[in-house]
């Protein structure tokens, strides 16, 4: 190998295109705009303008609304907590360890399907009516966070 024939590696360089640099260029006079009309021009349009046309986004329709004071609730059913050891505390975090939610939102509740055969403390949000009940009946505790 010599100095002459070392080369670049293919597609590592780019040669840059310089427009507008009279005819020898093969991009010259107009510069690859064409003659005249609003795209020959500085300025253009905004993105999404379709020359006049009812745009895209105003032909679609409208559908529903999103509040934006919803929240997220994450519903578990009871019998799912039986995973847990007797005597253990459920929280968010022992949730999320265990695989029952994948990312806590705004609040986790505990929904009273099925039955709880554990002693366990459970701290979440919220608990329907019947799964506090179930929960203290299996000796355990209901804890509001």
């Amino acid at each position: 190998m010599n100095l002459g024939e070392l080369k670049p590696a293919p597609g590592s360089k780019k040669s840059p295109f310089r427009r507008g640099r009279g005819h020898g260029s093969g991009n010259g006079k107009t510069a690859g705009k064409g003659h005249k009309g609003q795209r020959a021009r500085s300025g253009g349009t905004r993105p999404g303008f379709e020359g006049g046309q009812m745009p895209l986004y105003r032909r679609l329709p409208k559908r529903g609304h999103t509040c934006r004071n919803s929240k997220t609730i994450i519903a578990i059913n009871l019998q799912l907590l039986n995973v847990f050891e007797d005597g253990a505390t459920v929280d968010a975090d022992a949730l999320k360890s265990k695989g029952l939610v994948s990312a806590p939102k705004d609040g986790i509740k505990i929904l009273g399907e099925g039955t709880l055969y554990k002693k366990l403390t459970v701290k979440v949000s919220r608990f329907s009516k019947s799964a506090a009940e179930k929960i203290e009946a299996a000796g355990g505790k209901a804890e509001v966070i």
